[in-house]
Order: C-alpha cells, then sequence, then structure tokens
C-alpha cells in the first residue's frame, strides 16, 4: 500500500538531492525542469526580490507557474534556494577559481540559506513556504582549500554555496543551524504537512 494518493507530483527542478529526497518520502514523480530568466523575474517584482527570503520564494513560484503551463491539470512543485552573508547575494560560481573566492569570504563566518517551494495547479498557487538555515564555517587555510577543491572537483559549480552539504562539503563546517531539508534545497516537512492535510497522504 502506498501512502500517496493520486498522479505522480511534476517537480519543476533538474536538482537530484531535491528529487531523492521527495522520492525517499514515497511521492511518485515527474521531472519537467522549469527554463525561466530568473533575474527578469526579480526586476518583475522588485519588492519581493529584494530580500534573500523573498527572492527564493520568488523564484519558486515562476518556476512552478512555468511547468505547469505545459502540465494542464496536474500538480507542479517549483523550488528555488538562495544563499546571503550579510546583506550580499551569492550565485552559482562559474569556475573553480570562483568558488574558491566565494569561499574565502565564507571562511569564519555565517552564512544563510534559504529554500523556498511553491506547489501549483493550473496557475493557481496551493500552497508555498520559505524556510531559512544558518551555517557557519571554519576558518579555511589556503591548503584545506587546495584539498577541498581537488576533492570535490566541479561539484564546486553546481550549488550557489559551493558545497554539497552531504559530499565532501560538510568538513567545511564548524556549526548548523537548520532543517537539513532545507540546506538540501526542500522544506520537506511543511511540504507533507500541506500534502497529509489536502488528502494527498494517508494520514
Amino acid at each position: 500500500m502506498s501512502l500517496w494518493r493520486g498522479e505522480p507530483l511534476v517537480l519543476a527542478s533538474k536538482s537530484a538531492p531535491r528529487r531523492a529526497l521527495l522520492e525517499a518520502a514515497g511521492i511518485p514523480l515527474v521531472i519537467d525542469p522549469a527554463d525561466i530568466d530568473e533575474r527578469a523575474a526579480e526586476m518583475a517584482t522588485p519588492k519581493e526580490a529584494a530580500s534573500p527570503e523573498g527572492a527564493a520564494l520568488l523564484l519558486a513560484r515562476a518556476k512552478a507557474m512555468a511547468t505547469a503551463a505545459r502540465n494542464s491539470g496536474k500538480l507542479v512543485l517549483g523550488a528555488d534556494q538562495t544563499l546571503a552573508l550579510g546583506n550580499e547575494r551569492f550565485s552559482k560560481p562559474k569556475s573553480r577559481e570562483a568558488a574558491r573566492e566565494q569561499l574565502r569570504k565564507f571562511s569564519g563566518k555565517t552564512h544563510a540559506l534559504h529554500s523556498g517551494i511553491a506547489l501549483v495547479r493550473d496557475g493557481n498557487v496551493l500552497f508555498e513556504t520559505v524556510s531559512s538555515a544558518h551555517l557557519t564555517m571554519h576558518q579555511l587555510t589556503d591548503a584545506f582549500l587546495d584539498g577541498y577543491i581537488a576533492a570535490a572537483g566541479d561539484r564546486v559549480m553546481q550549488s550557489v554555496g559551493a558545497y554539497q552539504l552531504e559530499s565532501v562539503g560538510v568538513n567545511l563546517f564548524e556549526k548548523i543551524e537548520g532543517d537539513h531539508f532545507t540546506i538540501l534545497g526542500m522544506p520537506l516537512m511543511p511540504l507533507l504537512a500541506y500534502f497529509r492535510k489536502s488528502g494527498m497522504i494517508v494520514s
């Protein structure tokens, strides 16, 4: 017997960690990543995009809407994550050297990850939320950065923080405050609570 009721959820993301978390929770998926101009989406609603939390939710919603437009009647989940160090926001580094410079900025400091999700059907937002986590890095020496970037390889360019916490990136951190699912880009507990409340998961 499955806990999930109904058709598979359409995930508007190609993120392997997000897919793995949802599948591990017993939710059947169809993967249909959104392809949007994120900067244009932020410029369209600058007030909401002004904060990292607002931007994460805005982009999650925009991705869900874009994918829902070609999936009539389907339940679509969009997700996005932003990273901020103080008032400065960061994007995925475009090279290993850019990742090194970014990690130097994070060294010995606490940055915030904000993960937003939006659940959409036929252009209607059924549920959305944003969750935050705070991560403090060790003081990173040049020798450590050499070893870390060699071990992580091009994966440093695959995430906004230049690390995957579920992999060698865990060595960067002194302290982590927040939900593990949020750090991986999927605020899973509030999403599952919505599914139970709405009858999509057996309760």
